[in-house]
Order: structure tokens, then C-alpha cells, then sequence
């Protein structure tokens, strides 16, 4: 595989002043690019800045809640403004309201989805916009989840908001081909503020920091490391090496990477003139019912003690 360079790109990581997201703009940085780096807190987005530019990166700091086409024209205007293009697009900005179906509000609804899917919505199309104006191609990598690919308790909007990630991946894969742009969702597992909740995580995560390694059934059997162990996965789909990799759910974390796969039709059953309500429940359990998949984000799979 050709090294990795992307020197004289241009990248836009929307929530990328600490865990996940600043590991992807430093990524980013090491390999040569310039990055916008977002957050809602201004102290926050400039000690990222600073940690980037103190380990030889070029940084800017753009503060503002993703969500509104004004958000998105001003993150890939400021790309624009610094460094004079955008080539790389990261749709990190994420929040949480987890609570179940009958508790959630509208609110808690409204707040995820403003941020996660219409926020990577307008910030992917303001970049599409420039990168197909630009016409040197470019790549938007969208931040998916377990969550959004099997569903998880508690995360209605969450899981609702990422699976929607997913779906626009593929479609904008087929809009932007022609164009050049690659669009891609990863879906990272990693010791980041909402994995260490986790009660069975929490004393792992706790060792981490603390100097220990993680052990290899989590690293491994789980695929759950560091946020800096997801993060190459940006630089990757954003060079010349993965040009050909486009509309695709891509998962990493700790020793682990994999694709996921795609929705599709795994068993079928027909009948002559269509079908009635009582010939489905005669042929269901012997046909397409009869191996009917799981849903939810398995459990830890923790070694006996």
C-alpha cells in the first residue's frame, strides 16, 4: 500500500475538540493535512488546536453547534478562508439523550437528530458543494454507530439518527461518483465519555488510564481499544489508497477492523395471486420466519473469572 500523505488537503471534523473527533483531526494532521477542528465550547476547540499545532499539525479552531445550514457554510467557509479548499469532510459532532420510547420527549427527540443527521446532512452538502466546484474529487466520512446498524435500548434517537447515517453513505456514494467524492460511515468502538457509563467497561477503561494496556478479549474478541486506535481509519479513507472505497459501513476499534454489511433480502416465500393473512401464518414458521435475526448491540463477552 502506497504511505499515506495528505499533504495539501484541506479537512473540516466537526466535534473534534476532545475524545473521538480530536484523534481523527490529529490522524488528519500527522498526515499532512490542514484542519478546521469544531466545537460548541471555544476553550475546548482552541486547546485541541494547540495540542495539533504543538505536534508539528496546522490547525484552526471553528466554534459552532452543527445543525444549521449557517453552521455547515461556515465550517467549509473557514476551510476556504485558511486554506484555500476542502478536501476531506469528518461528521463527528454527536450528543445523547438516551432515555426509552415511552419516556423520551420531543425535545430529547428533536436535539439528537438536529445534531447527528441533519447536522451531517447540511454539513455534507455545503462540502459536496465545494468539492464538486473545486472538481478534484474529495471524500465525506460520516460517523456511524452500532447503535444506528442493530438498534440499542434506551436510544430511540440515537440509533435512529445513525442508521439514517448509514442510508445517506450509500446514497451519496451513487450521487457523488461521478464527481469523484468517496462517502463512507465508520462505525468506531472505543473507551471514549459514554462507553466508561458502561459499568462492565468502566474498570477497564479505569486501567487504561492508569498505564495498563487493555486486555487482548477486548482488544480483540471485542474490538474495543482507544479513540487513537479508531482514528486511522480517517487518514486511510481520505488518501489516494482508498480512492476505490466508496458507499461503505466501515467498523475499527482496538486490534479490530471489519465490514459491515448491508441490508438485504435473506429468505423469501411465494404464493400464485399474492398472499392473505391466513397463508402467511400457514407458511411463516416453515419459510420466512423461520430464522428471523437478533436485534440490540451484544453484550461484552468478559472471561470467566
Amino acid at each position: 500500500m502506497p504511505s499515506i500523505d495528505l499533504t495539501g488537503k484541506a479537512a473540516v471534523v466537526t466535534g473534534s475538540g476532545r475524545g473521538l473527533g480530536l484523534a481523527y483531526a490529529h490522524a488528519l494532521a500527522a498526515h499532512g493535512a490542514s484542519v478546521v477542528v469544531n466545537d460548541v465550547d471555544e476553550a475546548v476547540a482552541e486547546a485541541a488546536v494547540k495540542s495539533i499545532t504543538e505536534a508539528g499539525g496546522t490547525a484552526v479552531a471553528e466554534v459552532v453547534p452543527v445543525g444549521t445550514t449557517e453552521a455547515a457554510d461556515r465550517l467549509v467557509g473557514r476551510a476556504v478562508e485558511e486554506f484555500g479548499r476542502l478536501d476531506v469532510l469528518v461528521t463527528n459532532a454527536g450528543i445523547l439523550r438516551d432515555k426509552v420510547l415511552w419516556k423520551m420527549t420531543d425535545d430529547d427527540f428533536d436535539a439528537v437528530l438536529t445534531t447527528h443527521l441533519k447536522g451531517t446532512f447540511t454539513c455534507a452538502r455545503a462540502a459536496a458543494v465545494r468539492m464538486r466546484e473545486q472538481g478534484e474529487g474529495g471524500s465525506l466520512i460520516l460517523v456511524g454507530s452500532p447503535a444506528g446498524q442493530r438498534g440499542n435500548f434506551g436510544q430511540t434517537n440515537y440509533a435512529a439518527a445513525k442508521a439514517g447515517i448509514a442510508a445517506m453513505a450509500r446514497t451519496w456514494s451513487m450521487e457523488l461518483g461521478r464527481a469523484n467524492i468517496t462517502v463512507n460511515a465508520i462505525v468506531p468502538v472505543a473507551a471514549t465519555a459514554m462507553t466508561e457509563t458502561i459499568p462492565a467497561f468502566a474498570p477497564y477503561i479505569e486501567a487504561m488510564r492508569n498505564g495498563e494496556p487493555l486486555p487482548d478479549f477486548l482488544r480483540k474478541g471485542e474490538g474495543f481499544g482507544t479513540p487513537e486506535d479508531c482514528a486511522a481509519l480517517v487518514p486511510f479513507l481520505a488518501s489516494e489508497a482508498a480512492r476505490g472505497v466508496t458507499g461503505q459501513c466501515i467498523g475499527i476499534g482496538g486490534d479490530k477492523v471489519a465490514l459491515w454489511s448491508h441490508p438485504q433480502e435473506i429468505a423469501a416465500a411465494y404464493a400464485d395471486g399474492g398472499w392473505t393473512p391466513d397463508t402467511l401464518a400457514d407458511v411463516w414458521p416453515t419459510s420466512v420466519g423461520a430464522e428471523l435475526q437478533s436485534v440490540g448491540i451484544a453484550a461484552p463477552r468478559f472471561p470467566e473469572a
